[in-house]
């Protein structure tokens, strides 16, 4: 989408201000308006006087650093609200900073504000001047300088190429803020969770033995809100007591980057801390239907996925650009979620806070760099003891997850640790493990360092579990008179095993299958006792769950030097118009107008100093100008305007920002009663301040666009 809308939308959005406001506007370009008025005729030509060559060179020259700010703001927030702008630059821009940058953007025809009808109420839209759009394109287009960052020192660059699951010791982490969390962990937790099948108390809470051990295997791990997470994702769910893995959800879970698979983890805790069933799950362990929180979970995802590949690996992100970057991704999709989210990509082990000494702003933040496993010559488990495996971070996730249906986790903090035990492997049988595939896996992680006793035993633990077996699946029966229907070849190819005569075996889910067999052999009626659930709704849709997330990410690099941020051009503009109007014949008023429309950069040519209609507007009082402040609070109660009161201090002086709502007389004294800005004062909304105190008491105008 253009950042610019039509010329003709622009004047429009000007020509229905009141009348007042328009003509003031145009006063301060074209001095004394001819009579009679006709608006259409004015915009044009004022759409004339901002395409001139010299006109649009000292526009261009004119813009600083704030400008660019709020120009960049604006086409990044797609024509944001004044509301939205506000909170974009909460921490970096007070309110009354940003609101005096604004104001005066509208004075020098930078930005306009529009309306719109939304939710029955007109709201309004600041946007850019499309005649200016030679000019700010550039700024448009680059949102870089929105979001600063510094260079990481040698130090945090060599600690960034640790794994992602290593925190640095040139790193100096906040306390209490983050936990282990990655792939390993993930099939750690999948083999707790099959290792212990009571899980939850009669009243839903984690029972203690569970939580006890979950403690000393996890250390640090919040198991409750992970468990919850997890659940939220569907990985997990609970039946009473028991709380069951979904093993095809894992398996589809493989299918996203490692990355992707961090983002939804961190996505679940959101969730789970947002959902009024968070709180219930630990009072009823049935609670979660992860479809209910399918498109949140994908919106939180995409919001985080969003934010890490927008930060470089070599580069520190202060908070205010961490939080901006979460506010621009989540922008009309999830609200006031910036702080959750960097906390929790910071617990989940996305980022991690360190510190730099050459950093003002603290705390910062890095990336933590989450490389793909990949097969490679070193190995990626060691059996440290014939039947006990140590687990290195490379592993891939599908390998991580095969080895944990087959194991029983014993550790799960800097080091991850399985131990097979008869359960354990048991448990895989009955899962469709084959001691051979087993084998397999341990060889190939291990790179062929598997102690013959161990391959010994898992093939008699095989042999052993053949002998007795109970067996899940479907049971078809056939008459005596049906029997030689086992015989056609579409039925006997699903045939697993005979029970008996005219008894056998089929897997769970070809009851489809074989009522298809049966009915092109030509049986009409077949007796089917109880229904399976269809592929669709058992685990056909299960891979759609877990969508791979977009890789856009904002440009942040670095503006090194542009001439916009120079204030050189300005400066010089700024003296050659004072000049001017030194040798200028005025009154002492009319030059003082003059004067703070050239400092507040309205000025584009000498025309507009030559010919101006003046009319004075005291903005500001100090000191002993008593009367003068008056004046001020009088006026700032009228227009509603907010004003800036500076109150001296011992050590320095404090700043209040707010909206005057009456001047009352105390005694001998006025009294300014002001209704603070948010943010300002702690707690108090309201303050009396009498004038008297008052060191400096500045009107802040407001925008040709209010009332």
């Amino acid at each position: 989408m253009s950042n610019f809308r039509s010329i003709e939308f622009w004047k429009e959005s000007i020509m229905t201000l009141p009348d007042n406001a328009f003509f003031e506007l145009l006063r301060t370009v074209f001095g004394k308006i001819k009579t009679p008025f006709n608006k259409q005729v004015l915009m044009n030509d004022l759409e004339k006087f901002l395409l001139r060559d010299d006109i649009k060179k000292n526009i261009a020259g004119y813009i600083n650093h704030r400008d660019v700010l709020i120009i960049a703001a604006v086409a990044a927030l797609n024509e944001p609200a004044p509301d939205n702008l506000e909170t974009f630059f909460a921490g970096e821009l007070s309110y009354t900073e940003l609101y005096d940058v604004v104001i005066n953007l509208e004075e020098r025809f930078i930005i306009y504000r529009f309306f719109e009808e939304e939710q029955n109420k007109r709201l309004s839209h600041l946007a850019l001047n499309p005649v200016l759009e030679p000019i700010l394109a550039t700024i448009a287009a680059d949102s870089s300088l929105l979001f600063p960052s510094i260079a990481a020192n040698a130090n945090e660059i060599k600690a960034n190429a640790v794994k992602a699951n290593a925190v640095s010791t040139a790193d100096q982490p906040m306390p209490d803020k983050s936990f282990l969390f990655d792939d390993r962990i993930l099939a750690a937790l999948l083999s707790f969770v099959s290792q212990n099948k009571m899980f939850f108390r009669a009243g839903g809470n984690i029972r203690q033995k569970v939580g006890n051990a979950a403690k000393t295997l996890f250390p640090g791990l919040p198991m409750e809100t992970i468990i919850g997470s997890l659940q939220v994702l569907g990985l997990f769910f609970a039946e009473g007591e028991t709380l069951i893995p979904d093993y095809r959800r894992f398996d589809a879970f493989g299918d996203l980057s490692r990355q992707e698979r961090m983002a939804y983890c961190a996505a679940g805790i959101l969730c789970y801390a947002d959902s009024q069933e968070g709180t219930a799950a630990a009072q009823s362990s049935g609670a979660f239907s992860p479809w209910l929180f399918r498109s949140k979970v994908r919106d939180y995802a995409e919001v985080i996925n969003r934010l890490y590949n927008s930060m470089e690996p070599e580069r520190l992100y202060p908070h205010t650009t961490l939080w901006k970057l979460v506010y621009i991704s989540e922008y009309n999709v999830l609200k006031n979620d910036n702080d959750r989210i960097i906390d929790v990509m910071e617990k989940i082990g996305l980022i991690v806070p360190v510190s730099d000494k050459g950093c003002r702003e603290a705390p910062v933040w890095r990336k933590v760099s989450l490389t793909e496993s990949s097969e490679s010559a070193s190995s990626l488990i060691v059996m440290d003891t014939p039947f006990t495996v140590l687990v290195y971070p490379e592993i891939a996730y599908n390998d991580a997850i095969n080895l944990a249906a087959f194991s029983n986790v014993i550790e799960a903090g800097m080091t991850v640790r399985f131990e097979l035990s008869r359960d354990s492997v048991v448990q895989a049988f009955n899962r469709g493990f084959s001691a051979d595939m087993i084998i397999e896996l341990l060889q190939r992680l291990s790179h062929n360092r598997i102690n013959e006793n161990v391959l010994f035993t898992l093939r008699d633990w095989e042999n052993r579990h053949k002998e007795v077996s109970l067996r899940r699946g479907l049971v078809l029966t056939l008459s005596p008179q049906q029997c030689h229907l086992a015989q056609t070849k579409p039925l006997a190819k699903l045939i697993v095993e005979t029970l008996a005569p005219g008894v056998y075996m089929l897997p769970e889910s070809a009851e489809e299958k074989a009522a298809h067999a049966l009915s092109k052999a030509g049986v009409t009626i077949i007796a089917r006792r109880g229904e399976c659930q269809s592929e669709e709704s058992s685990g056909g849709l299960l891979r759609h769950f877990f969508l791979p997330l977009h890789s856009a990410k904002f440009n942040t690099d670095e503006i090194l030097s542009v001439s916009h941020q120079n204030d050189s051009s300005a400066t010089i503009l700024i003296e050659s118009f004072h000049s001017i109007l030194k040798e200028m014949q005025l009154s002492g008023e009319a030059r003082d107008e003059l004067a703070a429309r050239i400092d507040r950069r309205l000025v584009l040519s000498e025309s507009q100093l030559k010919d101006a209609v003046v009319r004075y507007e005291k903005l500001e009082a100090r000191g002993l100008d008593y009367v003068g402040k008056a004046l001020i609070a009088k006026q700032a109660v009228t227009m509603q305007s907010p004003v800036e009161v500076v109150l001296p201090g011992k050590e320095k002086q404090d700043h209040v920002f707010g909206i005057p709502k009456a001047l009352e007389k105390v005694g001998s004294e006025s009294v300014l009663v002001l209704e603070l800005l948010e943010g300002d004062m702690g707690i108090e909304n309201t303050i009396r301040i009498p004038l008297g105190k008052i060191s400096l008491l500045r009107r802040i105008k407001k925008s040709i666009f209010e009332g």
